[in-house]
């Protein structure tokens, strides 16, 4: 009875470091962290362990005649919680030994809470006998073996842990881990030689869990360790923003100078054609800036997880080998061979984002022609096709620099240029791979890298499409004629800024059209008011007091107003054609203006009255001719 006496006495002290342990930790504000949550659950189960552990003390003594039934019940609901405390602490120690860099820790996590609940079940259901002495209790039967056992077990799990994370074994946050397996060991070992002495086990679980409290929990250290993450990540943040400044400030400027410099050029040349030559010199410029504007607004996009995928349906084969023409100003006079090759059974109608595909290629292919001072590239497109799914294979391979090894998995940083002293020649932002990798994964796919250095690179594209179409002869539809006659048409022009209006007239005039401007949605609503007629509007968006889609929104309420109107913006962000055609706008048209999207915008809307009806027009013999090279340099 006096061994019952000072074990019961034992356990009660450990209860109140327990209770003191959990005040001072839960009396404080504290960050969701793992390792936090973990403790939190580790002193809320270690308390109700001894809490239980007293209860079922006193049951067994013989002045209270309880039941057995009461004390198997009372021993399965101690043996519970102490299962629960050896557990939490066995999902800590492999979250800091290894489950802290995997990204599938959540899994983990619900994979094990499955297992703790079934060795609960299982331990409810089997036996437990009691026998309550003078000198003790002591408990034999399965629920007892399998309790032993599965503590074991996560004894031995504990010990693998710490041996993934062998550099580290001797780290502090290891030392409760050590103290577990050593007082573990030594109170199994004194029950099995003294089954009576059965509450040795709640003093040693405290004693673990005060020690963990100083190996986890540190306030001041963990104060001091998030200032010194927030100071660190503040300093990246000021040089990531830096290099940014300094890199687009570069990259801007550098076409910008050739635009400024070729248009004073001009205005002191004669030569005709060398003033054509400095204006297709300008034109390059300026392409190549909107490419840099571009690339910064997808990735803020991406960031900002507002890119859409827009789905539609597409000629593959037909976009990629423009694409690849379009590949041929861009090499220039580098001694450099641009083959194509596409498969003979790819679909030649396909179900997806078909633009984002053409932007994934031509940034991996403006790579390979920037990296690459001569040789070979080649685009190869294959597939296997399944039903109404066809898994793209998208490559391009060129003779080019090459990677380092360990360099492969940077080139999708942002802002990530290799070897800059060897290639500060080289014009880019360092965008496009970086926005190329996470489109692909957008739509589902993945893209792998193969290089040698200073032998060549290869990426390639796996991608998923959906089948419309398998046949060469593809329905289209002709929207107008450029042979039909659309001179005398009446256009307004709609537009805040002057020099818009003065640009958009300029390349309206070869179309010998009767031009009108005028500077606000309000004006333009007066004239079609004053019952001025026109055959088509030209309409901008971003103006003063009101925006091109609330003067439409009132245009539409004029009897009789049937005039289509086109949006013409400077947003051409992603999903803003989509917005404005559901806005009510009969088209898009973005700034800078394409010639050929003004083309299509004024013969499909001016040549109306000649529109042809659907017909089925095969496509070219020489479309998938895999062997003919779209750029060969004869020197």
């Amino acid at each position: 009875m006096n061994y019952m006496v000072g074990f019961i006495s034992l356990n009660v002290y450990a209860l109140i470091v327990c209770l003191l342990l959990m005040t001072v930790f839960f009396s404080k504000k504290r960050q969701k962290q793992v390792e936090d949550q973990s403790y939190a659950h580790f002193l809320i189960f270690n308390a109700l362990a001894t809490a239980s552990g007293i209860v079922l003390g006193i049951l067994v003594t013989p002045s209270f005649n309880t039941s057995e039934f009461i004390l198997e019940i009372a021993n399965k609901i101690y043996l519970i919680c102490l299962m629960c405390w050896s557990c939490i602490l066995n999902y800590y120690t492999m979250y800091i030994s290894f489950l802290n860099k995997r990204k599938d820790r959540k899994k983990v996590l619900s994979l094990y809470k499955k297992i703790i609940l079934v060795a609960i079940f299982i331990l409810v259901i089997l036996p437990v006998q009691i026998e309550a002495t003078d000198s003790g209790a002591q408990a034999t039967g399965a629920s007892l073996v399998f309790f032993y056992t599965f503590l074991a077990a996560g004894f031995l799990s504990d010990f693998i842990s710490i041996l993934t994370d062998f550099k580290n074994i001797t780290s502090k946050k290891y030392l409760p881990i050590y103290l577990l397996l050593v007082l573990g060991l030594f109170s199994v070992s004194v029950q099995l030689v003294f089954p009576q002495l059965n509450y040795l086990v709640n003093p040693c679980t405290v004693l673990i869990t005060l020690v963990m409290y100083f190996t986890i929990e540190n306030p001041d250290i963990k104060i001091i360790e998030q200032l010194n993450i927030a100071k660190d990540q503040a300093e990246k943040a000021n040089r990531a923003k830096s290099d940014f400044l300094s890199n687009m400030s570069h990259e801007i400027r550098t076409p910008l100078n050739a635009v400024v410099g070729f248009s004073e050029a001009i205005l002191e040349e004669n030569d005709i054609e060398q003033i054509k030559s400095d204006a297709k010199d300008i034109i390059m410029a300026s392409n190549n800036l909107l490419e840099i504007v571009n690339g910064i607004l997808d990735i803020s996009k991406i960031e900002a997880d507002k890119m859409e995928i827009v789905e539609t349906e597409y000629d593959l084969v037909e976009n990629l080998n423009g694409l690849a023409k379009l590949m041929i100003p861009r090499i220039g006079e580098k001694p450099i061979e641009l083959r194509t090759k596409f498969a003979p059974d790819i679909p030649s109608i396909l179900y997806g984002d078909g633009g984002k595909i053409k932007q994934i290629v031509m940034n991996i292919l403006t790579n390979a022609v920037k990296y690459t001072e001569r040789g070979l590239i080649n685009l190869e497109v294959n597939c296997v096709n399944s039903g109404s799914e066809c898994k793209l294979v998208i490559s391009v391979e060129d003779t080019g620099r090459g990677i380092k090894p360990e360099k492969i998995d940077s080139i999708f940083n942002k802002f990530e240029r290799l070897e800059e002293d060897r290639n500060t020649t080289l014009e880019g932002t360092g965008l496009g791979l970086a926005i190329t990798k996470r489109l692909v994964e957008m739509m589902g796919g993945k893209i792998v890298v193969q290089s040698k250095y200073g032998a060549g690179s290869k990426f390639t594209v796996y991608l998923k499409q959906e089948i419309r179409a398998v046949h060469t002869n593809v329905k289209r539809e002709i929207t107008y004629d450029k042979l039909v006659d659309i001179s005398n048409r009446k256009v307004l022009v709609v537009d805040d800024n002057k020099i818009n209006l003065k640009v958009a007239t300029r390349m309206l005039t070869p179309y010998h059209l009767n031009i009108e401007e005028c500077e606000s949605g309000l004006e333009c609503i007066d004239k079609i008011k004053e019952g001025r007629s026109y055959d088509l509007i030209l309409l901008d968006d971003m103006m003063p007091k009101m925006t091109g889609t609330e003067a439409l929104k009132e245009l539409e309420k004029i009897p009789d107003f049937h005039t289509p109107v086109v949006v013409l913006t400077a947003n051409a962000i992603e999903g803003m054609k989509e917005k404005y055609l559901k806005e009510g706008f009969k088209d898009y048209l973005a700034k800078p203006i394409d010639k050929l999207e003004l083309e299509r915008i004024l013969y499909t809307y001016l040549a109306y009255k000649e529109k042809k009806e659907e017909i089925f027009e095969p496509l070219p013999e020489d479309l998938y001719d895999i062997n003919k090279p779209l750029h060969q340099d004869t020197n």
